[in-house]
């Protein structure tokens, strides 16, 4: 395998497989598990936000420990969670061991993200951005075959084939991890590490906190997932309760959001490099916003499918771009941090939008709630767009 593909290639198969076993725990499994425990609709976000929550305080302590001791060793400690996390769903029978659990699963893609960007971002300087987006595509791919598979293995309010077959994922992603022949920064022990570049990393990180390009890029990309939150947790119900969808149904629909995302993210990513990050962010995000704000006015399932494709292509478009724009601002010797704190403020994003959009569907409706997020986000975009061109 070492001789057969180069570290980007297994770096990319690792990411592939490790979201495709993320992405199946929870679309469209995780909503319809839950309302299954007797959870009502109002606080069905609390809980299948758990593990995103967990990326908010995770993400830059790991992209912090990769520029010490290297990406690899780092990206391993996520793959073992990934190959263990599924197969503790199937011991669930309340709600708040569903909270634990979803904590525990949400350490690795925490841990994941972050660090595999970076390493990304350190073995390329000319093309970054299409380099980000293959790598970002090829754990589309992941999420894009998720769904629909995910989906054929629900039977009523059985879940355990999902989760079986979630581990399976994970442990594959595992052996790939494995497999990377990434560099060790250093093998002294963590502790006396962090004792000697103490200083070092603080100012790696104050850099980075104070840096208003770094953290605004950071701020766009919550506000999209924050939309793709309230989208990936209350469409399905929405769809399933009020329309009568099945599951596998669902998932198609969330697999063509993906699909689109995965095809379109290297070339999102090389007109970024060409024409620019912030034009390319601008445009998604309010794409984003449109399509969101009208996603449940009509109840056709072709028209629904067009939209939340038109949506996944919005969501690549500002991704491509925001991952590279963070990584040009850093510094190369902080740059794990840097992409630590772009994942943490895109997952306080990603686990309040479930929360918030519970609570505007409890107030009001889920169209409503839809609109209101869908024109917040072009809003956004708005504002990002003028702000970043006075810079």
């Amino acid at each position: 395998m070492k001789k057969r593909f180069s570290p980007f290639l297994l770096l990319c198969i690792t990411g592939g497989l490790a979201i495709f076993s993320s992405t199946m725990s929870k679309n469209p499994a995780l909503p319809l598990f839950i309302r299954s425990l007797g959870v009502p609709v109002s606080t069905v976000g609390f809980i299948a936000a758990a593990s995103t929550v967990v990326g908010i305080v995770v993400s830059l302590p790991a992209g912090i420990l990769s520029d010490i001791i290297g990406r690899r060793r780092v990206i391993l400690m996520a793959a073992i969670v990934f190959a263990t996390a599924p197969f503790l769903y199937l011991l669930i029978t309340a709600p708040w061991q569903l909270v634990l659990v979803r904590i525990y699963h949400g350490l690795a893609t925490a841990i994941l993200g972050p660090v595999a960007m970076a390493a990304v971002a350190d073995t390329f300087e000319k093309g970054r951005g299409e380099k980000m987006g293959w790598y970002s595509s090829a754990t589309m791919v992941g999420r894009f075959l998720a769904p629909f598979v995910g989906g054929l293995l629900i039977f009523g309010e059985d879940f355990r084939w999902v989760y079986l077959a979630d581990g399976f994922a994970g442990a594959l992603a595992l052996a790939a991890a494995i497999r990377l022949p990434m560099t060790t920064a250093t093998t002294a022990p963590i502790r006396d590490v962090f004792r000697q570049q103490r200083g070092k990393y603080s100012q790696e990180i104050a850099f980075v906190l104070r840096h208003p390009g770094i953290l605004a890029t950071s701020g766009i990309e919550a506000a999209q997932y924050f939309a793709f939150g309230c989208l990936e947790t209350f469409l399905p119900i929405y769809l399933n309760e009020k329309l009568g969808y099945p599951a596998w149904k669902i998932g198609l629909l969330f697999t063509a959001q993906i699909l689109t995302a995965a095809l379109t993210k290297p070339v999102m990513g090389r007109l970024s490099d060409r024409y620019g990050r912030v034009p390319m962010i601008v445009i998604g995000l309010a794409l984003g916003g449109v399509t969101t704000a009208t996603m449940l006015i009509l109840t056709n399932y072709v028209v629904i499918m067009a939209l939340i494709a038109i949506f996944g292509l919005g969501l690549a478009t500002v991704t491509a771009s925001t991952s590279a724009l963070v990584a040009d601002l850093s510094r190369a010797q902080g740059r794990g941090g840097a992409m630590g704190i772009l994942s943490s403020i895109m997952d306080i994003g990603h686990s309040s939008g479930p929360m918030v959009s519970g609570a505007l569907i409890g107030v009001y409706s889920y169209r409503t709630a839809f609109g209101i997020v869908g024109v917040s986000l072009v809003i956004i975009s708005l504002i990002f767009g003028s702000a970043m061109r006075r810079r």
